[in-house]
């Protein structure tokens, strides 16, 4: 039985059970605590908490999901991959442990030709919580299990709770057995491979409280609404349809794996380190695929670094199999086919997919080729010298320098018998992710635990009004301050203000929040923010400006008119670039990201190299000439479906109901899923200016340009300036980019002459350094200040002839300089010095301490520095004391 046929009859059952099927959310959840998707209950945690009201009674879905916090497991178990499905049926008030079990048992025990799944009766094994006696009993009565097959387990195994204060239950597992080739007797208790779960019955059944670790907790007592939430992973019922050990040689996984033992020339059965790096391979291959379907690119943080840690995975896997070469057309290919019947998309945006693809395994294999050799190096050296830990400043230069993945370097490492200090390289990870964050601007202010919005939400959904009107009368719902629901605030508080009905737009789809103001009898409130912090509720973080605000009280949106206008400029001015690139570049500039604000605006794109002068112009210019054509805008509300099949651009990793608002400039020249504020024609934009475009990762692309007033000001003041560079410089506007240049040649050629001046002069001087020498033991030294230098090489090569003169005895220069108001101490030694033990690098990093830096270097020639030029001579002291010593 096909993977896709299992995922159908589940659907098909219980559809004709009374569920809605729901389609599968994207990989790429908004849940702000998770990165992925990881669990077939993500979408729906919402509605299981209480916080949203559940659209439907029952449902059911095929949620595709990606975990990899166990992806060391990956191919060496038969059930563990990065990417899974997980069929799911739910019950929100409706049906519940009689319900859930009743429908598992009948779908997995029917025959296949009724539309089920065929299994027997005797391979089944199924467990409950140690004291859900109502589970139990339920299992007697409505199977034919016997008593020893139906185990009681303990909260470790067979209670469910997020961790959390909130919902929580008792849930009961059933697993196949293999049968006992596979492994011992006992049943699922003895945690054996020989008994695979397959299906999930989570009762939420409790409120608890107290939460003093996932499985010690006080339970308040029962919810007044019971939920069921089930899990059955399609993967593993596949291989146990399909007849095979795993689930990598299923139908939509083993073509991939099938691909790398035809490159490899190896035999997939024939050593088990193969095997695994095989299944690793088929994995890792069809989740990238999935994750770049769902929008996701390859990044060094994020999700990106994920995608990027499988991709590279794959390759390294390759590499381990005796192919250094170029792989992933043939397998990312390979996996298309075996996922694009389940999953259309993955063949209708496959050039995008495997520009992705290619151009990540392109700068990964140049990047393991400078990488390896680095590190082998080190290996080598390590092993030389009789260690055996490669040290976690080697790792982290591999990783800061060179882009080599952590991971890979620990697992070279081990290959070769070597361990990696792996506490020293988290601590200068540590150090890195601290200077980061410390540039990095001021992170977006916290809504408060979701769970205050439950009440809230329950009372209905915010009514934006603010496409037609700036002004909303409405009442206020609720107040929240500091998290904590009050009935009031008052002049100078921060609050959190829930309206029934509101003209303010709420940050979304890459358009910042509005500003205005809230007004009442009485009060008056600054608008700071504007969020959705659940779906469907909308939240005013507010100043009280004047008197007190509570609820039950009348309120007025009044959005700032000025704002909300150039807003709606750059908004729309965002449609129009994300056109003319896609005019200019081709369907594959798909829109990554973005930002609308008053007067600016910044897209990101699917795009592998640099945009040239040209193609910048002719992009800007494009949109002007939309601008000038006062396209019509306009709105439609339509089924999602409909608005996909008339070309309507999505965003990757936006949720979308099952309606939408679709936005076209000029019919479908600009098509677009948008919830956003618009201009009513093209004209209204005004102007778009072009202020630059850079990289924002591998294979994405960022423009940012300034929109209408903001615009022509900027325009204005380049105008401005052009104008005093032509009084200035006394040349006609035409002759300007001539002028600077011939300024900046002249510029370059007297720097030039002042640095061969420095250079000689300090020559000058080599006499009379040399005649400076002191004898510290047996050796002869050098070590003065030189005052200010052009150039540390002025400097090293000063000391190295004044080294020359000083003949073959033993000797030592140390000579410190200012250069570019920092001091630099340069230190040399000849043979005869090194014989006697005088090393140039030792010297120099004693001599950087005293300066409050560091250095080093080899044992002929070496440099150190500081930030104190002030301890110069006592840097230069610090050389004498040491050879002395």
């Amino acid at each position: 039985m096909k993977t896709a046929e299992i995922a159908q009859r589940f659907l098909d059952y219980f559809e004709k059970n009374g569920h809605t099927i729901v389609p599968s959310a994207s990989l790429v959840t908004d849940d702000p605590a998770l990165l992925f998707t990881v669990a077939g209950m993500v979408p729906f945690i919402p509605y299981l908490s209480g916080d949203v009201p559940a659209p439907y009674a029952r449902a059911a879905d095929n949620q595709k999901c990606i975990r990899t916090n166990d992806i060391e497991e990956v191919g060496k178990t038969p059930r563990h991959g990065t990417f899974f499905q997980m069929l799911g049926n739910w019950s929100f008030g409706d049906y519940f442990k009689e319900g859930a079990i009743r429908y598992a048992w009948d779908l997995l025990t029917s025959p296949e030709a009724d539309g089920g799944l065929g299994f027997d009766e005797k391979d089944l094994w199924v467990t409950v919580y140690e004291e859900d006696d109502e589970a139990h009993d339920l299992w007697l009565k409505l199977t034919d299990l016997p008593e020893e097959r139906i185990q009681r387990l303990g909260k470790d195994t067979n209670y469910w709770s997020t961790g959390l204060p909130g919902p929580a239950g008792p849930c009961s597992e059933i697993f196949f057995d293999r049968g006992p080739e596979y492994g011992i007797d006992g049943g699922p208790a003895t945690d054996d491979d020989r008994y695979v779960e397959i299906w999930n019955l989570v009762f939420m059944q409790y409120e608890i409280t107290n939460v003093r670790s996932k499985y010690d907790f006080d339970i308040v007592g029962e919810l007044p609404n019971k939920n069921i939430d089930t899990g059955m992973g399609l993967e593993r019922i596949a291989f146990i349809k399909q007849g095979v050990d795993n689930m990598y040689e299923t139908d939509q996984v083993r073509p991939v794996l099938d691909k790398a033992v035809e490159l490899s020339g190896r035999t997939y059965g024939a050593n088990h380190d193969d095997d695994v790096r095989f299944r690793v391979v088929a994995d890792h291959v069809r989740s990238s695929l999935m994750l770049m379907s769902d929008g996701v690119t390859p990044a060094n943080d994020g999700r990106g670094y994920i995608l990027r840690r499988l991709m590279r995975r794959v390759i390294r896997s390759m590499r381990l199999l005796g192919v250094d070469g170029p792989t992933f057309g043939v397998l990312f290919e390979a996996s298309r086919d075996a996922m694009k019947d389940a999953y259309p998309v993955v063949e209708t945006d496959w050039a995008r997919i495997s520009q992705y693809a290619l151009a990540e395994e392109a700068t990964f294999l140049r990047t393991l080729a400078a990488g390896e050799s680095l590190l082998d190096e080190s290996l080598a050296e390590t092993k030389a010298t009789g260690g055996t830990t490669l040290t976690g400043s080697e790792a982290f230069l591999l990783h800061d320098t060179y882009g080599f993945p952590i991971d890979l370097t620990l697992e070279i490492a081990e290959e070769a018998g070597l361990s990696v200090d792996r506490a020293a390289f988290d601590g200068l990870m540590q150090e890195q992710r601290a200077r980061a964050k410390a540039d990095a601007r001021a992170r977006k202010r916290q809504l408060a635990d979701t769970s205050v919005y439950r009440d809230l939400r329950a009372q209905g959904e915010t009514v934006f009004t603010g496409y037609t009107d700036l002004e909303a009368e409405s009442q206020v719902l609720g107040i929240l301050v500091d998290g904590v629901s009050v009935d009031r605030a008052s002049v100078g508080q921060i609050a959190e203000v829930i309206l029934a009905e509101t003209a303010l737009y709420a940050e979304s789809g890459g358009q910042v929040a509005d500003k205005g103001v809230i007004v009442g009898p009485g009060y008056e409130l600054e608008v700071l923010d504007v969020q959705k912090p659940v779906a469907g509720l909308i939240s005013h973080t507010v100043e009280v400006s004047t008197g007190e605000v509570g609820v039950g009280q009348p309120a007025t949106t009044v959005v700032d008119a000025a704002n909300r206008r150039a807003a709606r400029q750059a908004h729309s001015a965002t449609h129009l670039v994300h056109a003319a690139l896609r005019d200019t570049l081709g369907k594959t500039a798909t829109q990554a990201g973005s930002l609308n604000r008053a007067g600016y605006m910044r897209f990101d794109f699917s795009w592998g190299q640099a945009l040239s002068d040209a193609t910048k112009t002719e992009i800007e210019e494009i949109a002007n000439n939309a601008v000038r054509d006062n396209l019509e805008v306009t709105t439609r509300v339509l089924p999602l479906d409909e608005a996909k099949s008339l070309g309507a651009m999505a965003l990757f990793g936006e949720k979308y109901g099952d309606t939408v608002r679709m936005v076209d400039i000029g019919g479908p020249w600009s098509r677009e899923l948008c919830a956003g504020t618009h201009v009513s024609t093209s004209a209204e934009i005004g102007l778009i200016s072009l202020l630059g475009e850079s990289s924002v990762g591998a294979a994405n692309r960022r423009v940012e340009a300034l929109v209408g007033l903001d615009a022509f000001r900027s325009l204005a003041a380049e105008r401005a300036i052009v104008s005093q560079l032509t009084t200035s410089l006394k040349a006609p506007r035409d002759q300007l980019p001539a002028r600077i240049a011939e300024l900046q040649a002249n510029l370059k050629a007297a720097e030039k002459k002042i640095a061969a001046f420095e250079s000689k002069a300090l020559g000058d001087r080599l006499p009379a350094l040399a005649a400076t020498a002191t004898r510290v033991g047996e050796t002869l030294v050098v070590a003065e200040p030189l005052g200010t230098a052009a150039s540390a090489d002025d400097v090293r090569s000063l000391a190295l002839q004044v080294r020359e003169r000083l003949g073959s005895d033993a000797a030592v220069v140390a000579l410190g300089a200012v250069v570019n108001d920092r001091p630099v101490v340069i230190v040399t030694t000849n043979e005869a010095a090194r014989t006697a033990g005088a090393k140039a690098g030792v010297l120099a990093k004693g001599a950087a301490g005293v300066l409050g830096g560091g250095g080093g270097g080899r044992d002929d020639v070496a440099q150190g520095g500081g930030t104190d030029a002030a301890a110069l001579p006592a840097a230069l002291t610090a050389v004498k004391d040491a050879l002395g010593a």
